[in-house]
C-alpha cells in the first residue's frame, strides 16, 4: 500500500480526479459531479497522509484543525460564488472569437491551467515583495506544519486577488463556464498536492509540476529562502523568473516553517482575517535571516 501511494497518488490525483472532472464538464453533466470529486480528493488527501506520511507529526492537529476547516469552506464557497457570475462576466467583458472553443475539451482545460497559472505565480511572487499583500499573504504563511488543508487556507481577500489574476485574462478570452468549473476543481486539487503531508515520488517532474517537494522550500520560514517557487501547476514561470529552488537533501521540520519575523502570529480564524489590517500585522519582508 504504502509503495502504491507513493507512486500512485500523485496520477490518482491528476488522471482520475481532474480526468474525471474533464469528462464529466465535456459530457454536459451537472457540476454537482464537480463537487463530489473534491470531496473524493480530499479524502484521498487524508488517506494518504496517514498512508505514507512525509513526518508523523505533521498529521497531529497543533490546535489548527477547526481553523483549517473554516478557511476551506469559507474560500472554497467564495470559489463557488465566483463560477455563479463567471457567465454574466463573461458576457459582459469577453471578446468575441478568442477563446479556441474549436479544441479538444481537454486542451481547452490545458490552455486555462497555463494562463491562470502565470497570473497567479506573478500575484503570489508580487505578495512577498509588496508589503500590503504580504499582510494578507503572511496568513497562509503562518502554518507549522505541512498537510493537505493547508492549501486552502488564505486570508479570503489575498485568495480572491490571486483568483483575479489567473482568471481575469480567461475571461477576457471568452473561457466558457464548463471549463472554468474544471480550473476551479484543478485549483483544489492542487493545493491539496502541494501541501500534502505525504512522501510521494513523481521523479524528473519534480522540476516541472509544482508540487510538495519543491512547494515546502516556499515555506522555510528564513529571508529569502522562502521566497522561491512561486508557481501553483507548474514551476516552468519560476525556472523563467529564476526563482526555482530544490535540494534533493533537505528534509523539513516543523521548526522550518512559519515567519522567523512573526512567530506569535495568531492562531484563530477570526484572528487571522483581522491581523492583516492591525498595526502588528505590518512587516516589510517575509522573514528574518537563519
Amino acid at each position: 500500500m504504502r509503495t502504491l501511494v507513493r507512486y500512485g497518488y500523485v496520477p490518482f490525483m491528476l488522471l482520475v480526479v481532474d480526468g474525471a472532472a474533464i469528462a464529466l464538464a465535456a459530457g454536459g453533466h451537472s457540476k454537482l459531479w464537480l463537487l463530489g470529486l473534491l470531496f473524493v480528493a480530499v479524502g484521498a488527501s487524508f488517506a494518504a497522509e496517514r498512508v505514507l506520511p512525509y513526518r508523523d507529526d505533521w498529521n497531529v492537529p497543533h490546535g489548527d484543525d477547526r481553523r483549517d476547516v473554516a478557511h476551506a469552506v469559507v474560500n472554497e464557497t467564495l470559489t463557488l460564488a465566483g463560477l455563479a457570475v463567471l457567465p454574466a462576466l463573461t458576457a459582459v467583458a469577453s471578446i468575441d472569437g478568442i477563446w479556441p472553443g474549436s479544441l479538444p475539451f481537454a486542451v481547452q482545460v490545458l490552455i486555462a491551467v497555463l494562463v491562470a497559472d502565470l497570473g497567479i505565480t506573478l500575484v503570489h511572487l508580487a505578495s512577498h515583495k509588496v508589503p500590503a499583500l504580504w499582510r494578507l499573504h503572511a496568513v497562509h504563511h503562518s502554518v507549522k506544519r505541512a498537510y493537505g488543508f493547508n492549501g486552502l487556507m488564505k486570508h479570503p481577500l489575498h485568495q480572491t486577488l490571486e483568483t483575479a489574476a489567473g482568471v481575469a485574462p480567461l475571461v477576457l478570452l471568452g473561457m466558457p463556464s464548463a471549463v472554468a468549473s474544471v480550473l476551479a476543481l484543478c485549483v483544489a486539487v492542487q493545493l491539496l498536492l502541494q501541501h500534502s503531508n505525504v512522501d510521494y515520488r513523481v521523479g524528473p517532474l519534480r522540476a516541472v509540476l509544482a508540487l510538495n517537494q519543491a512547494h515546502r522550500f516556499h515555506h522555510l520560514k528564513w529571508a529569502g529562502a522562502g521566497d522561491v517557487n512561486f508557481g501553483l501547476f507548474t514551476l516552468l514561470w519560476d525556472h523563467c523568473l529564476g526563482t526555482y529552488s530544490y535540494d534533493p537533501e533537505r528534509r523539513f521540520r516543523s521548526d522550518d516553517l512559519g515567519m522567523a519575523a512573526k512567530p506569535h502570529y495568531p492562531d484563530g480564524y477570526l484572528a487571522q482575517l483581522a491581523e492583516p489590517f492591525r498595526p502588528s500585522g505590518a512587516c516589510t519582508t517575509k522573514n528574518i535571516s537563519n
